[in-house]
């Protein structure tokens, strides 16, 4: 097969270990920085070019596309659709993970666990927020952000009153979210790939932090989940239409919630606690799935001469 590995760096791990995988079962992978492509867009003849070259010939993409440049990532991946090259993500289930607000109401219409969550941009009513989240400690969170990045932890009344507030005046729309804390400042990442959990850890922030990301400093380690966490995990990857992703439970008296779906899981965390050959189970996935057309964007049917 021909694989399209779009991403920004190719020394990345995930991305390198993507490249071992397909290389050792046999396929060509091209790395291409989906950020230098040029989209040509005429009637019944989409096309790609890239260093000089038209991109064709591909069977399958993997879109590792970050989230500051996920509107023109998003593009570039839909174009590839056009052309009927399989996605192992779809352009709208990335689209739709990356908007905390899209991604967490499609959850919530499919009955998945999430903690008391409640959107705003007018924040001169901090009270009346922090009432409907159930009341402080709050976590307060941008709608884009990564790694841990634009999240806060308002532990009282007052601190969480003043960062809404701080939010407010830089005119930007926030969510105010019930902080979990019989999580302990612990998450399980969840590995999903296709309608199953290949691999799952629990990570655990450092001292002080009550995020874990592994960016962050924390920790992670392999863990053995419930089948309610399992079913959980794959139900919310369904919900937001995507194959490949990362799913962020918290362990609540309530049962697992999901805090969040993300579309480019990073691979070292999970493989070095866990073992498992993720990257290689992405491509076995693309092996079985890859097929002209299979995709929900409408594929060209004619050519230019």
């Amino acid at each position: 097969m021909k694989i399209a590995l779009l991403c920004r760096n190719a020394g990345l791990y995930s991305h390198r270990r993507l490249v071992e995988a397909a290389e050792a079962r046999g396929h060509q992978i091209d790395v291409i920085d989906h950020l230098r492509c040029y989209i040509d867009i005429a009637s019944n003849d989409p096309e790609i070019h890239y260093q000089g070259e038209s991109l064709t010939g591909y069977d399958a993409v993997i879109p590792r596309i970050g989230a500051s440049v996920t509107f023109f990532g998003t593009a570039v991946l839909r174009q590839f659709e056009m052309m009927g090259v399989y996605p192992v993500n779809e352009s709208v289930g990335i689209s739709r993970s990356r908007d905390k607000l899209r991604s967490m109401q499609l959850l919530s219409r499919q009955g998945i666990g999430l903690p008391v969550t409640v959107f705003a941009h007018r924040t001169s009513d901090a009270k009346e927020l922090l009432k409907i989240a159930g009341g402080a400690p709050v976590v307060i969170k941008l709608l884009e952000g990564t790694q841990g990045i634009g999240v806060v932890l308002g532990e009282t009344p007052r601190a969480a009153e003043s960062i809404i507030q701080a939010f407010g005046g830089v005119n930007t729309n926030i969510l105010v979210q019930q902080f979990v804390k019989e999580a302990n400042g612990e998450d399980i990442r969840c590995l999903v790939i296709g309608e199953k959990v290949v691999a799952s850890m629990i990570r655990r922030g450092k001292k002080g932090e009550f995020r874990s990301n592994l960016h962050r400093g924390g920790t992670a380690e392999s863990i053995k989940i419930t089948p309610k966490e399992r079913a959980t995990a794959v139900k919310a990857a369904a919900a937001v239409g995507l194959n490949v992703c990362g799913v962020d439970l918290l362990r609540s008296n309530d049962g697992p919630v999901v805090m969040e779906v993300n579309s480019s899981p990073g691979l070292e965390g999970v493989e070095n606690a866990t073992g498992i050959d993720v990257a290689g189970k992405i491509v076995e996935f693309i092996e079985k799935n890859a097929k002209p057309g299979k995709t929900q964007t409408r594929v060209a049917r004619t050519r230019r001469k």
